[in-house]
């Protein structure tokens, strides 16, 4: 059936989209609490740094090794564990809270014998330094970022390489547009429920509200998303969870991410408070702080919709680059505004086009990185994609693409050349000549995948009504 020329994606990709959207919710329903834990807590601004940057620097370790457990094992346990990991993460918040004062435990390290080894020995105040690190709430919620960090590795890399295996070249890009609108539009909504939450019941509801929609979302993928990257048994193949794809798409797009989101978080909503206070724009009377959330909340309403509209259009053209340049401008003409901006209008006008240019290339970007990478790759490039777009880091400069990885860059270029987006846009499925990453596919693996993929549809179907999807 089809919406103002949108066609009603696969069901188990609506599933993908709910359970991302859960655990998006859950991920924003904590922010508001977390950049304030210094004054919740009592600890130093350097230490809240270090917890709200850990899940990223995290990922920009373990995104590569999460795609090639996707390739080497499939889609649906990696998704699976990595949204369950999240909710997990999101109680250790609540544990942190929850944790006794240092001081009250004092007595307990003065009861434990002294230890020596040679010149160490550990006495009271030793015991007691350790026992004050384990029920330390900064320590609990770092090692909850860590957690979170490697749980959304894995979510991010399986939430595209499904839409990609569910997807040809004449849907891919709105595919891939409404996943990310997805796991974009989350985080929002869950940014207004958590301070709301947070003010009404405070930050401990606010985490267990938190961690049970993330949990939500685990339940739905385990209930509904089967495995779609079954590509034959890996068992024996030389994928290693280190391996980085340094292939020209991947690298490319993951250059592209990170110029956006530098520009995207670094100068627009990391300036946007400071902008706003050194201008005198205000919204309804609020502070700049106050003023700043309604902006970022209009410029990522903005790419969301732009997500599904860019995805959307490349689909039905021969080649997905000219939309991805149009988007481009767009964004490059919102920075020219916003530098300009004097007025509520004349910002709120950037805004609509920094976040159309963000979110206009990102169906068609990841639609193109999935048009040019082979099935047995897919997992590691959408996994190497992501780490760019962390914190600038590029890949390792030694290796653009080894030759056991397919012929080295001039296939890559080739594959690039001649390979139409709209006509399917991989390269053949089966490993060429000399390529010992890739073996053959395996059909009745193939067809094992695909059947599961029908029996989730109809499952789906089945709860939700005839047509039905998971709610949203």
């Amino acid at each position: 059936m089809s919406r103002l020329g949108f066609e009603r994606p696969p069901p188990v990709l609506l599933a993908v989209i709910a359970s991302t959207f859960f655990v998006g919710f859950g991920g924003g329903v904590v922010f508001p609490i977390l950049p304030n834990l210094g004054a919740v807590l009592g600890i130093s601004a350097f230490t809240v740094g270090m917890i709200l940057s850990a899940n990223r620097w995290v990922r920009l370790v373990a995104n590569a090794p999460a795609g090639a457990l996707v390739d080497r094992y499939g889609t649906r346990t990696p998704f699976v564990v990595g949204l369950f990991v999240e909710g997990v993460a999101t109680l250790g918040y609540v544990v942190a809270l929850a944790m006794p004062p240092a001081e009250s435990l004092r007595p307990l390290a003065a009861s434990l014998p002294t230890l020596a080894a040679g010149p160490l020995a550990v006495g009271p105040e030793g015991w007691f330094g350790a026992v004050a690190l384990v029920v330390a709430p900064e320590t609990w919620f770092l090692l909850a970022r860590v957690l979170w960090g490697l749980g959304s590795a894995a979510v991010f890399a399986t939430a595209y390489t499904i839409a990609a295996d569910l997807s040809d070249g004449g849907s891919r890009g709105t595919n891939m547009g409404i996943v990310r609108g997805g796991i974009t539009m989350g985080f929002p909504a869950g940014l207004v429920l958590g301070g709301v939450v947070s003010a009404v019941a405070g930050n401990v509801a606010a985490f267990v509200v938190a961690a049970a929609f993330a949990l939500t979302a685990s339940v739905v993928a385990y209930r509904y998303v089967p495995g779609t990257h079954v590509t034959g048994d890996r068992s024996g193949d030389s994928i290693k969870p280190w391996e980085v794809d340094t292939a020209v798409p991947a690298v490319t797009v993951g250059l592209v991410n990170f110029g956006l989101m530098f520009a995207y978080i670094g100068a627009l909503f990391s300036t946007l408070v400071l902008f706003l206070g050194a201008n005198d724009i205000s919204l309804f009377g609020l502070a700049p702080q106050g003023t700043s959330g309604l902006f970022m909340a209009g410029t990522v309403l903005s790419a969301a919709l732009f997500m599904l509209v860019g995805g959307r259009v490349s689909d039905t053209r021969d080649s997905r680059t000219p939309i991805l340049l149009t988007f481009l401008v767009v964004s490059f003409v919102g920075f020219l505004l916003l530098a300009r901006a004097g007025s509520v209008f004349s910002l709120g006008l950037a805004c609509v086009f920094i976040g159309a240019g963000q979110g206009g290339t990102s169906g068609p970007m990841m639609a193109l990185l999935a048009d040019l990478t082979p099935d047995e790759r897919m997992g590691r490039a959408f996994g190497d994609e992501q780490r760019p777009r962390r914190r600038g880091r590029r890949p390792r400069p030694d290796g653009v693409a080894p030759a056991d990885r397919g012929g080295g860059i001039r296939s890559d270029l080739r594959r690039l050349r001649d390979t139409p987006a709209r006509s399917g846009g991989r390269p053949p499925r089966r490993g060429a000549p000399g390529d010992r990453d890739v073996p053959p596919r395996t059909r009745d693996r193939r067809d094992e995948s695909e059947r599961a993929v029908k029996r989730r549809g109809l499952v789906i179907e089945g709860s939700f009504g005839v047509g039905g999807t998971p709610p949203l």
